[in-house]
């Protein structure tokens, strides 16, 4: 699937779609591998007080599956790098060599998989804001860009991994999108080169953010499904 998505248009859509304070300032508006671009954790009582935007927030009751959290979600809205960066590289040039190749990963293999296995065991679990994601539609034979989007307009929040890279003085935060298999997804399966495996992004139920975070791993994988068809829109891009 495509690598390339758009944040959120305005910041007062941080608290409206996600109960969190908004950056102080907007990245730009398309974000690709090795680009800055915002996603949001969960953060232990003992970082509460860092200077990355938190908030306290409940998990909602109606997050399906339902998983509660014993204590207060509090959320941390942070800046870092989409493409992941595995702790064990050894140097920031390989960092950026590996990450265009982690910008997504199958939620199939992050258990299991060498980049993605330790972060998936340390719950290192997030949430993508995204405004819409592009894909190429090959129907015709060439590729057309094509913005899908919720059909309400509303931001979709998908479930990601992030991580923490240090050498050093050097430190590289980092985040990958998961995806599910759409082979059998009514709008998804027109996406993508013809014989190749369809995918689209986890995007989670709104009532499911907290739980996506505070899931046991024995839980966590039940949110990994495609979103439903018809509360997605999809639109080929107007060229300049």
């Amino acid at each position: 699937m495509s690598t390339q998505y758009e944040c959120l248009k305005s910041a007062d859509l941080y608290a409206e779609a996600f109960g969190i304070s908004p950056p102080e300032s907007l990245l730009g508006k398309e974000v690709w591998p090795r680009q800055q671009g915002f996603f949001i954790r969960k953060t232990a009582s003992a970082e509460v007080g860092s200077p990355e935007t938190e908030i306290a927030q409940p998990v909602s009751p109606e997050s399906t599956p339902s998983v509660a959290p014993a204590t207060p979600l509090v959320l941390q809205l942070v800046q870092g790098q989409f493409g992941l960066v595995p702790t064990w590289v050894k140097s920031a040039s390989d960092a950026k060599l590996r990450s265009t190749k982690l910008a997504v990963t199958r939620y199939e293999t992050m258990s299991t998989a060498t980049p993605t296995r330790e972060t998936w065991l340390n719950a290192q679990r997030c949430i993508i804001p995204m405004q819409a994601f592009l894909e190429d539609d090959w129907r015709s034979g060439k590729a057309v860009p094509t913005r899908i989007a919720r059909v309400d307009g509303k931001p979709m929040g998908v479930a990601g991994l992030w991580e923490r890279w240090t050498q050093g003085d050097e430190e590289i935060v980092s985040y990958t999108l998961l995806t599910v298999n759409a082979n059998s997804h009514a709008l998804m399966n027109r996406y993508g080169q013809n014989g190749n495996e369809k995918r689209m992004p986890a995007i989670l139920n709104e009532g499911a953010y907290g739980a996506w975070l505070t899931a046991p791993l024995e839980k966590a994988r039940e949110f990994m499904r495609a979103y439903p068809t018809n509360l997605l829109l999809a639109n080929p891009v107007q060229k300049k």
